[in-house]
């Protein structure tokens, strides 16, 4: 399938001559002038873009809607039976406060944006400033009124503690330590205050990282060191201890020691308690191709184990779910299937609740009396981008699923309390958000509340955001991108093309919802076609297409990358296949370098700002779940690094000096190696700055270096000479 919405006739004859664009000095000033200007007006030009219900009751409630003409209107909503209208006569209202203000107030214009209303909707309430006012809706009359008490917090009769690395007690007066061994980590005690579950710290060898701040008040630059694990090193693990409160006496329940993950510092598993008593976690296994669920019964000190997940590749720690029930069952995802799906788990046998060649992406609410959950879902619903989401309805005995959500678009829902009614928001990249209320049950639509428009957005010039579809290297998968072009684009030049890259496995990264001007758009009026692809190895697709990134993040989709760009060029005339280049930030960092290193027969200019350059030299958890654990070969097979002799083209590094995310040796080793090899390319130290694309300065020199490089023109002198 293939999705185009470009601006002459596909299939039409090309003019016959396609010139290369290439500004004048004149009109490059102006493209940069017009960079930093339009997404202002963009927005301006676009209103109703996003709708928050405001629930008064289980079925009324409230929304503020932003107009360009007649601007901020409250709209009081009611789904028995559906309607809406004003929420209170906005000019009565406004001659009401100036009344009492003693100023001049606009009914489009009220200085509030929030309102409490009264149940018997006869007055409602607001702040203005730091005063809090109450306007009868009979007589439109304003008058302050004191803030609310605040409601007493009830407190638990006992409190627990860790201090020192052990465990303490307070049932009234001081706190009493209750255990001997020490080290504990965190506990957790269970719904009686009689025993809990603590995790006691065995520690690794809890490496540090430095990072050297040259900019500060000092003379001399300032060294700072933190704990921080790479893949290979030996991490904190966790014992998992029963401790009595009421005996004060600890037992070592009989489970492996289990891997801290997470950083600064690694962290116990989180724990879930039944009304039973018994306490449910799950956690990994090291090298992330098994987890496991246990259940804890605290009064026998055992654990059972409850879900064994193994994955011959990798389980995904990003999507796990895991929802306990009142009577101990579980909900848990799998991907065992080949994609993404609930099972419930009843005394260790597992039966799928939902099924099909589609992927559960949360569970929002599990109603056990009514037995039924929420949950979103994409790649669902036929004929649709595979990446949009949608909400349904699930039986959990029998799997029925209903659909809440209707339109082809990706969807935000907002429930009313008692999640009989839904406000559903729906976009896509080239169509404005709808607003409208549903029913839950069936779906229904009550109500369209409000649409957005790009009327205006397209009169002005702008070109919306384009979807296009090609297959990918199995010649039967379609690869999803976007496509963002200059506003003065025409059909009768040729630009060169510039890939926005980020291929980390842990989701999917093309936008879906509509947006009128973002950092894309700013780019390509410098006069470039900007792309977003997300190519196999990502996330959303099925176990199938995500696996291809199992110890092979050096691939980052470059396979299908190349061919939808190839189609795409291939249906449009004005994409330059001869200039290409490709910018990223993190792991799109080491993928934008990666393309200028492996694919340099393609790419031509690449500008990677805090890239992962070497997977060895980044967080622990992140690349050994995709990498694979022990760290093998390939690990260096696929560094930058190792590869820095094959740079082909041109390359831009950047990265900030104080990188708390991906060390920045990974940068300034892979320049090194660029230096020993011989190469040439550009390197700017970010002074003070942390994980980032480089800000202001570094979105300059990220443009600066594709005018110069892709357009083949000096950019402006930033200097005055």
């Amino acid at each position: 399938m293939i999705l185009f919405a470009a601006l002459f006739v596909l299939g039409a004859s090309a003019p016959s001559t396609i010139e290369p664009y290439v500004p004048t000095p004149s009109e490059l000033r102006e493209n940069y002038r017009r960079a930093d200007r339009l997404g202002g007006e963009a927005n301006k030009l676009v209103d109703r873009l996003s709708l928050t219900p405001n629930w008064v009751d289980d079925q009324t409630f409230w929304y503020l809607t932003r107009d360009r003409k007649a601007g901020k209107r409250f709209v009081l909503v009611r789904c028995v039976p559906p309607g809406k209208g004003p929420a209170f006569d906005h000019e009565r209202m406004a001659k009401a406060l100036g009344e009492t203000l003693k100023r001049d107030v606009r009914a489009g214009e009220l200085p509030f944006d929030s309102i409490e209303m009264a149940a018997d909707r006869k007055s409602i309430s607001f702040r203005i400033d730091d005063k809090r006012y109450r306007v009868d809706l009979d007589k439109y009359a304003a008058v302050e009124e004191a803030p609310p008490a605040a409601e007493p917090r009830t407190r638990r009769e006992m409190t627990t503690r860790i201090h020192e690395g052990q465990v303490q007690v307070r049932k009234s007066g001081e706190w009493t330590t209750i255990t001997k061994e020490g080290n504990y980590s965190s506990f957790s005690p269970a719904p009686d205050d009689k025993r809990g579950v603590a995790f006691r710290l065995i520690p690794g060898e809890r490496r540090k990282t430095f990072l050297l701040r040259s900019t500060n008040e000092s003379a001399r630059a300032a060294l700072s060191e933190r704990l921080y694990d790479l893949p290979g090193d030996v991490l904190d693990t966790f014992e998992t201890w029963v401790i009595d409160l009421e005996a004060s006496t600890e037992r070592k329940i009989d489970l492996d020691p289990i891997m801290g993950g997470g950083q600064p510092w690694s962290r116990p598993p989180n724990l879930q308690w039944t009304s039973k008593g018994q306490a449910i976690m799950h956690f990994p296994i090291r090298g992330y191709q098994r987890v496991k669920v246990v259940g804890i019964d605290a009064a026998a000190a055992t654990a059972t184990t409850l879900v064994d997940e193994r994955a011959e590749t990798f389980v995904d720690l990003g999507r796990l779910m895991l929802h306990v029930l009142g009577d101990g069952s579980l909900i848990w995802r799998s991907e065992r299937s080949g994609w993404g799906h609930l099972y419930l788990v009843e005394s260790g046998q597992a039966r799928a609740i939902t099924s099909g060649d589609w992927v559960v992406r949360s569970i929002e609410n599990v109603d056990e009396a009514g037995g039924t959950m929420d949950i979103t879902a994409n790649g669902r619903e036929p004929g649709q981008d595979p990446y949009h989401i949608h909400h349904y309805r699930v039986g959990l005995k029998d799997g029925k699923t209903v659909r809440i959500t209707e339109g082809d678009g990706t969807h935000r829902v907002s429930y009313s309390p008692n999640r009989n009614y839904a406000v559903d928001t729906w976009s896509r990249v080239d169509s404005p958000p709808k607003h409208v209320l549903r029913r839950t049950r069936d779906g229904a639509k009550l109500l369209d509340l409000e649409q957005s428009s790009d009327e205006e957005l397209r009169k002005a010039g702008f070109h919306v955001t384009e979807r296009f579809t090609a297959k990918g290297r199995d010649g039967k998968t379609d690869i999803w991108g976007v496509v963002v072009r200059p506003t003065y684009w025409q059909a009768d030049k040729k630009y060169p093309v510039i890939e926005n890259i980020y291929a980390g496995p842990h989701d999917s990264h093309v936008p879906k919802e509509f947006r009128a001007y973002t950092g894309m758009n700013s780019l390509a009026e410098l006069g470039f076609i900007v792309v977003q692809i997300d190519g196999m190895g990502t996330n959303n697709r099925g176990k199938a297409f995500h696996d291809v990134c199992w110890k092979n993040l050096a691939d980052a989709g470059f396979p299908d990358r190349k061919l939808w760009l190839r189609a795409l060029a291939a249906k449009d005339p004005t994409v330059d296949l001869s200039r290409v280049g490709v910018y990223g930030t993190s792991a799109g960092g080491q993928n934008a370098a990666g393309a200028v290193l492996f694919h340099a027969d393609f790419y031509h200019v690449a500008v990677a700002s805090c890239g992962c350059h070497d997977n060895r030299m980044d967080k622990q958890w992140w690349n050994e779940q995709w990498m694979g654990y022990p760290v093998g070969p390939h690990y260096a097979e696929q560094s930058n690094i190792t590869h820095a002799s094959k740079l082909k083209g041109k390359l831009l590094l950047m990265v900030g000096e104080l990188d708390r995310n991906v060390p920045p040796e990974s940068t300034t080793r892979f320049a090194d190696a660029l230096i020993k090899a011989n190469k040439e390319f550009e390197f700017v130290l970010l002074p003070g700055q942390d994980h980032t694309g480089g800000g202001t300065y570094g979105e300059r020199k990220r443009r600066d270096f594709f005018v110069k490089h892709l357009l083949g023109v000096a950019p402006p002198d930033w200097n005055g000479g």
